[in-house]
């Protein structure tokens, strides 16, 4: 990590235990301000354990989590979010029965109401907003489907456009390209490039390699818990043991 440069996000040592088993290993690392960090390893590795670290739905049993010098421990979930760091899942977790324009309104915190000054005008302004995110992420004409009609790329981009009305600092993206066609994937990685250039910070969890070939700035390797490998794309993917141990042929 670049000493010029502040981390958002510092993990000091965390380790996690299930029972016997140890899912989280004393691992220590930063993410920085518009780096894209992908995070790969085995299934088990404990990839997406180290998210719920983050956000608090998990609490680690050693260490520490830092966001902007400030310890995380004992914080809920929701409070966490509400400092400006927004995860996705694999189960994305929509509204699914509500509309597409409707999702996106709902993780908008509401400042006013219709009958307080400058409510109406602060719904127009959401609202705005909203169609803004639509048209960045394609959605615009699917705004009044509702997310349990849309095709699965389309839930994809939903659960991003969600992502983006929080104003997050922090974007933790659980495999959030699988399952997209080629079109579709090609502006997941143009909107997710144009958005670390605006000083998003963005962490992945992939198991795609072509993404975590085209998009990563810094690639972390996990293994049993433990962290493996942290650095540059071209170095991680060009260790031998590495390439074996989660990318096999493919990084032939």
């Amino acid at each position: 990590m670049s000493a010029a440069v502040p981390a958002l996000l510092d993990i000091r040592g965390v380790s996690r235990r299930f029972g016997g088993l140890l899912a989280i290993n004393e691992v220590t690392m930063a993410l920085e301000a518009g780096v894209i960090t992908t995070l790969v390893g085995p299934n088990g590795a404990g990839k997406t354990t180290l998210f719920n670290l983050i956000t608090g739905y998990l609490a680690p049993d050693a260490g520490e989590v830092l966001w902007k010098g400030r310890s995380l421990r004992g914080m809920p979930h929701w409070a966490i979010a509400r400092l400006g760091i927004a995860r996705t899942f694999q189960d994305l977790r929509l509204f699914t029965h509500m509309s597409v324009e409707d999702n996106v309104l709902s993780v908008m915190e509401r400042s006013s109401w219709l009958w307080q000054p400058g409510g109406r005008r602060e719904r127009r302004a959401k609202s705005a907003r909203a169609a803004a995110i639509l048209e960045a992420t394609g959605l615009s004409d699917r705004a009044r489907v509702r997310a349990i009609d849309l095709a699965y790329a389309e839930r994809k981009f939903l659960s991003l456009a969600r992502i983006m009305a929080t104003d997050a600092e922090l974007w933790l993206l659980d495999e959030p390209a699988s399952g997209l066609d080629l079109r579709s994937y090609d502006r997941f990685l143009e909107l997710l490039r144009a958005k670390a250039r605006e000083g998003i910070t963005v962490c992945i969890i992939e198991h795609n390699f072509d993404i975590v070939q085209r998009i990563s700035d810094r690639i972390v390797f996990l293994d049993s818990g433990r962290l493996i490998a942290d650095g540059e794309p071209k170095a991680i993917l060009a260790d031998p043991h590495l390439a074996n141990l989660y990318f096999g042929e493919h990084a032939a």
